[in-house]
């Protein structure tokens, strides 16, 4: 590394762990859970046959907008989403706090992050001032997995590999949630035994959840790709649904639902001891 390259690098360092970009990073984190948290709310009451919403990202915005406040809560929110995207870019630029966070596959999986988070934010912001929103997870999925394969060269071959590749990543996420991969990145040098306990199996559970949503969500987009047919395609609406059609009726969506909370409650989790 030149003179120049390592002066950048201890500049970007001390810059992303500074006091501004910790506090920006935890806002997301924190705004995070409190998605998780009413998605996984909004499962549970679907259940039980009494969710008029739909349990995904439009569903929790509209809650919010609902409750006392909510418009002053949904800006918070888009502050918060905004604050995890600049922290995800940051580590794109500077790389990661954790362990090999200077790897390039860690830079690239930060910058995607943060271009997820900015689409995220942006599309909170356009709900809260009443010029769109991030619309319903499962008419989006339906739309651009028709759009993929009809327009796209060899696009249901596409949509194929994009379903099997999410199926992949909820599997991979699983097992280093199952490994306690996680504690990498927090401070765990903070905690008393028993504060550690209880943070490792939230995020076991919690984030063994999500990434059974993610996978399930995958096979319903390669199902899709299989059967030639978009409206198969399923966004986290549909997928949590599902679960309540199962042999185990409406008991293992509440299963899933609580798994969803219980990552939301990680999240403050990871607000608090994260190394960002």
């Amino acid at each position: 590394m030149t003179a120049q390259g390592a002066r950048f690098k201890v500049t970007g360092s001390r810059v992303s762990s500074s006091g501004a970009f910790r506090a920006l990073g935890r806002a997301g984190l924190a705004a995070r859970g409190v998605i998780y948290i009413i998605v996984g709310v909004l499962a549970v009451q679907i259940a039980f046959g009494k969710g008029g919403k739909e349990a995904d990202r439009q569903g929790a915005l509209q809650t919010v907008a609902r409750t006392p406040g909510g418009t002053v809560l949904l800006w918070l929110l888009a502050v918060g989403l905004a604050g995890m995207a600049i922290w995800r870019f940051s580590e794109a630029v500077w790389g990661q706090s954790a362990p090999e966070g200077d790897k390039a596959t860690k830079r690239l999986s930060s910058l995607a992050r943060g271009v997820f988070y900015t689409v995220v934010c942006a599309s909170t912001v356009a709900f809260t001032v009443g010029a769109g929103g991030p619309g319903s997870s499962d008419k989006k999925s339906k739309d651009w997995t028709g759009k993929a394969m009809h327009d796209l060269p060899a696009g249901r071959w596409l949509v194929l590999i994009a379903g099997l590749g999410l199926v992949a990543i909820g599997v991979g996420i699983a097992v280093a949630a199952l490994r306690t991969k996680f504690e990498k990145k927090l401070r765990t040098h903070e905690m008393s035994p028993g504060v550690r306990r209880a943070v490792t199996t939230v995020g076991v559970i919690g984030k063994s959840t999500r990434a059974l949503v993610y996978a399930a969500a995958g096979g319903f987009i390669a199902y899709a790709a299989i059967t030639f047919d978009a409206d198969k395609a399923k966004g986290v609406d549909g997928t949590l649904r599902q679960f309540s059609h199962t042999g185990a009726g409406p008991w293992l969506l509440v299963l899933v639902a609580f798994g969803l909370i219980v990552f939301g409650v990680y999240s403050f989790c990871e607000a608090r001891w994260r190394r960002v």
